[in-house]
C-alpha cells in the first residue's frame, strides 16, 4: 500500500500553477565525463533531477573528496523537484561532518525534500528564475504486511520532521508554518524565497552580490 494514499495534505490550493516535474535523475542525461571533471578540479558538484539512492551516493562521495582535499569552499549547483528522504538526508549528514564551507547555487527549480537539502547550506544562493516549492516529499510505495507499511510510515514520519526544523533553523520561520507551507505546496520565487530566508542572494546577471 503507497504511503501517497494515506490522508495527508497534499493538493496545492486553488489558482496556482502547476509546475511541471523533471524526470527522476536516471532519466537526465548525463553530464560528460570531461566536463564534470572539469568541473570537480574547480570544486564545483552538480546534482540534478530528482534525489535518489545512487544520486545521493555520487553526491556524499564527491562532497567529502573536496573536503578531504583541502578547505576551500565546495559549489553544490542544484536542481531538483523532489527527493527521497533517506537519500537526501545521506547529503545532508555529508555536510554536516565537512570542514570546507559548502555554497549552494539553485537553478531551474528546488522542490519537496530537496529544499531541505538546499537549506542546510551555510550560503545558499539563486538565479532569479529559479522557483522553489515548499511540498511534502512523496513516498514511494512500499509492499509487506501491515506491520511493515506501520513501520515506514512512522519512519517517513521522523525523517520529515527532522526536515522541517532543519528548513526552520536555516530560514527563521516557526516549525508550524514550515509544516503548514509544506503541506499547502506553498510556491515561490527567487525574492520570495528571500524574504522567506531561504535564499541568502539572487544572482543577478553581470553582478556578484546580492540583488537589490
Amino acid at each position: 500500500m503507497p504511503l501517497d494514499d494515506q490522508p495527508r495534505r497534499w493538493h496545492l490550493p486553488p489558482g496556482q500553477p502547476q509546475w511541471q516535474e523533471q524526470q527522476p535523475a536516471e532519466g537526465s542525461p548525463p553530464l560528460a565525463p570531461w566536463l564534470e571533471e572539469k568541473l570537480f578540479d574547480r570544486r564545483i558538484v552538480i546534482l540534478q533531477g530528482t534525489v535518489n539512492g545512487a544520486a545521493a551516493t555520487r553526491t556524499a562521495a564527491a562532497l567529502l573528496t573536496l573536503d578531504a582535499q583541502g578547505p576551500d569552499p565546495v559549489e553544490l549547483h542544484l536542481r531538483s523537484p523532489d527527493g527521497d528522504l533517506d537519500a537526501v538526508f545521506a547529503i545532508i549528514d555529508a555536510l554536516d561532518i565537512m570542514h570546507a564551507p559548502v555554497h549552494a547555487l539553485a537553478t531551474a527549480e528546488i522542490g519537496g525534500a530537496a529544499i531541505g537539502l538546499y537549506a542546510v547550506a551555510p550560503h545558499r544562493k539563486a538565479f532569479p528564475h529559479t522557483r522553489f516549492r515548499l511540498r511534502e516529499p512523496r513516498t514511494a510505495g512500499i509492499s509487506g504486511n501491515a506491520e511493515d507499511v506501520a513501520n515506514a510510515a512512522g519512519q517517513h514520519l521522523r525523517a520529515l520532521d527532522d526536515l522541517i526544523v532543519r528548513i526552520a533553523e536555516a530560514t527563521g520561520q516557526p516549525r508550524n508554518r514550515v509544516e503548514d507551507d509544506l503541506s499547502r505546496g506553498r510556491q515561490l520565487t527567487a525574492e520570495e524565497a528571500r524574504e522567506y530566508g531561504l535564499v541568502n542572494e539572487i544572482v543577478a546577471p553581470g553582478k556578484k552580490g546580492d540583488r537589490t
